[in-house]
């Protein structure tokens, strides 16, 4: 018997992973096919032959490429139900004036104009759905766009940027619910927003140090960061509300990380 999470998210398209369901259509997609290959390879050896993966490379600061992807979807993953806007990267800690032109691109195009690309066109497939239309956009923030820190000055102001741009979207129609502009009745699409603090078990601050392991795991000595599974609870909980509850903001931190900030070595 499927449980109460399961039968709201069973038979949707998502793009995230991983819940342990029948009848659920998986898209995964980042720049590095090969990484999204093992990945969807360790799903289907987790969950089974349940779950259909379909994993496509995609730079998602590339609006031609967002475009492109979205069209040439299989007939059966089309019908998008769960967007996660998750892409995001930070470059170095160096402070003003010495913060590099190209690092300041990068992380902008990543972590702002990437989420807005996807959220226009997947958009544009919830709200021709029947009765004002359906989905959710779940965005994954930052406690730095919250909370500044020494060396982050740049990632924060993004993240911030990010959350107003995610605010704005919230406003436009009630609790939560995007709203067409010019068009009085409110849009049925959830728009739900998680902020995560210091996490584990990724690539993060590997890039940030330009591939110093050793200052990257400088970065969580002492103190135990949460963990992959950790944020992706919360996403499957904000996602398996039932159709008129929206959680439009949570937030998420290791307890070590009392400040909501991070020191660097």
């Amino acid at each position: 018997m499927l449980s109460v999470v399961a039968k709201r998210l069973y038979g949707k398209t998502i793009l995230f992973a991983r819940t342990s369901l029948n009848n659920l259509r998986i898209i995964l997609t980042a720049r590095r096919i090969d990484t999204l290959k093992q990945v969807a390879a360790e799903i289907k050896r987790e969950v089974g032959e349940g779950v259909s993966i379909l994993p496509v490379q995609l730079d998602v600061s590339k609006r031609d490429e967002v475009f492109s992807f979205i069209n040439k979807l299989p007939a059966e993953f089309k019908q998008i139900d769960i967007l996660i806007n998750n892409a995001g990267l930070v470059k170095g800690v160096d402070k003003a004036p010495e913060i590099a032109l190209e690092d300041i691109k990068i992380m902008f195009d990543t972590n702002v104009t990437g989420p807005v690309n996807m959220t226009q066109e997947v958009m544009k497939i919830m709200n021709k759905r029947a009765n004002g239309g359906a989905g959710d956009i779940i965005n994954i923030g930052s406690i730095a766009g919250r909370e500044g820190y020494p060396g982050g000055g740049i990632y924060c102001a993004i993240k911030a940027a990010f959350e107003k741009r995610i605010n704005c979207h919230k406003n436009q129609g009630d609790r939560g619910r995007c709203r067409t502009s010019g068009n009085s009745e409110p849009k049925s699409v959830k728009v739900v927003e998680s902020f995560v603090g210091l996490t584990g078990g990724q690539d993060f601050s590997i890039v940030r140090f330009g591939g110093d392991n050793a200052k990257a795991d400088a970065v969580y000595a002492g103190g135990k960061p949460l963990t992959l599974d950790d944020a992706a609870e919360v996403i499957v909980f904000a996602a398996s509300r039932r159709e008129n509850v929206v959680l439009a903001d949570s937030l998420i931190f290791p307890n070590h990380q009392v400040s909501k900030t991070v020191e660097f070595p």
